[in-house]
């Protein structure tokens, strides 16, 4: 089968390129070392439900439902597999799972070797996993297997005339749990019935977030009274979206800047710093509360810390929209703020519906990025009508774990 020749031929171009890329070379090596893993973590006595998430947005998503299966369902053990360093690398160590290693490649062998070890009681596979031979092994042993947050669009592989053979890989799973009406309808049209529209999990996972967010007294000090500078933060910013905002705020001192970017490298965060203009600026692992209060632009240099401080803001910019694709809005707009973001947006769903809601907002220029925030925030009765829809859009479609567990039978 020519599926399975493209994964051989992709395991051995993984091999050969780790030789020249570390980020490849620790996803090789956490591939050859599963086996090893899981026998010698797997209890052959215990029920495993496994969760495969690719990377870790996918974890995110996945994240709401491992929780509280855990809570639930205290009698199962939990085995979570990556397929990205990622992924893998930031939550290795993750407590809400038994063991937490590499899935192998989807080869013939690999399959049989992980799921002879494994033998799940039932598998949860996030968003866009589809792996032919994993699938169709667990279907073969009666093992459930369930897509969460799974997100189809017409230009899929599976709707495509040269595609009909692949959908097979679909009909494995016992039930799809997707997003939206259009991705159940494309189902039917291809005779997969046992679909079931109950959003995305993301929305429980950032309400969690926000209700387990920690206190950060060096941004509370740089923050100080908003009522006298309000906060502009930026999350997860790439060098055009610095471009666009700094621009902007190296003109107008009334704001103070909290920027997170995506890249945190000395290369990256000098550009930063060479494009702020007559502003105080300060590192967050460099400075101290006192100087963080006499600051205008607060630099977060380390991860795992954006999350709780968009709650520190009045208007947020989520990076990316002039890249591959925007990063998470929900965090932000989760705290009651207008989103602000890229033109590359529209595959993403929770984008749409806030700009729908009318709390988030497209920016494909300065231009266009100087109407928008002015129009914003030059009226406070705007800026609060925005931040509440915002939230309000977040708060409307979560629910979806709730949704999914209970029609499910552990």
């Amino acid at each position: 089968m020519l599926y399975n020749i493209i994964m051989y031929a992709i395991q051995i171009g993984i091999a050969i390129y780790s030789l020249f890329n570390q980020k490849v070379k620790q996803m090789w090596k956490g591939e050859r070392a599963s086996f090893d893993v899981l026998r010698e973590k797997v209890d052959p006595n215990a029920k495993y439900v496994w969760f495969h998430a690719a990377s870790l947005g996918e974890f995110e998503q996945g994240r709401p439902l491992i929780e509280q299966i855990r809570k639930q369902y205290p009698e199962y053990k939990v085995l979570l597999t990556f397929f990205s360093p990622s992924g893998y690398e930031v939550r290795k160590n993750y407590d809400g799972a038994d063991i937490v290693t590499y899935l192998p490649i989807d080869t013939v062998t690999n399959a049989q070797r992980f799921l002879r070890i494994v033998r799940p009681v039932m598998a949860f596979f996030i968003k866009y996993e589809f792996w032919y031979n994993y699938l169709h092994i667990l279907r073969h042993r009666g093992v459930p297997v369930y897509s969460v947050s799974s997100i189809f669009r017409p230009n899929q592989i599976f709707f495509q005339w040269y595609g009909k053979q692949y959908t097979a890989v679909l009909r494995c799973f016992t039930r799809f749990y997707v997003q939206n009406d259009e991705s159940k309808a494309l189902l039917g049209r291809i005779g997969i019935d046992a679909v079931e529209v109950v959003g995305d999990t993301r929305f429980d996972r950032v309400l969690q977030i926000q209700q387990a967010s920690k206190k950060l007294p060096l941004v509370e000090s740089f923050v100080g009274l908003k009522a006298d500078r309000p906060v502009f933060v930026a999350g997860s910013s790439w060098l055009p979206d610095e471009e666009i905002f700094l621009q902007y705020f190296n003109t107008h001192k009334a704001w103070k800047l909290i920027i997170a970017p995506h890249v945190i490298g000395e290369n990256h965060l000098s550009q930063i710093i060479d494009r702020i203009k007559d502003k105080k600026v300060v590192r967050y692992t460099q400075t101290t509360e006192d100087e963080a209060a006499e600051a205008d632009v607060l630099i977060i240099d380390c991860f795992g810390l954006l999350s709780s401080i968009y709650h520190y803001g009045d208007v947020a910019y989520v990076g990316g929209g002039f890249g591959v694709g925007i990063h998470n809005v929900l965090e932000a707009a989760v705290w009651g703020m207008p989103v602000l973001f890229g033109p590359n947006n529209k595959q993403f769903v929770e984008a749409q519906g806030l700009k729908a809601a009318r709390g988030g907002y497209e920016v494909s220029d300065y231009a266009s990025f100087e109407h928008t925030f002015e129009t914003l925030t030059t009226n406070a009765d705007t800026l609060k009508q925005s931040g509440e829809a915002a939230h309000t859009y977040v708060q409307s479609l979560a629910g979806a774990t709730e949704k999914i567990l209970s029609t499910i039978e552990l």
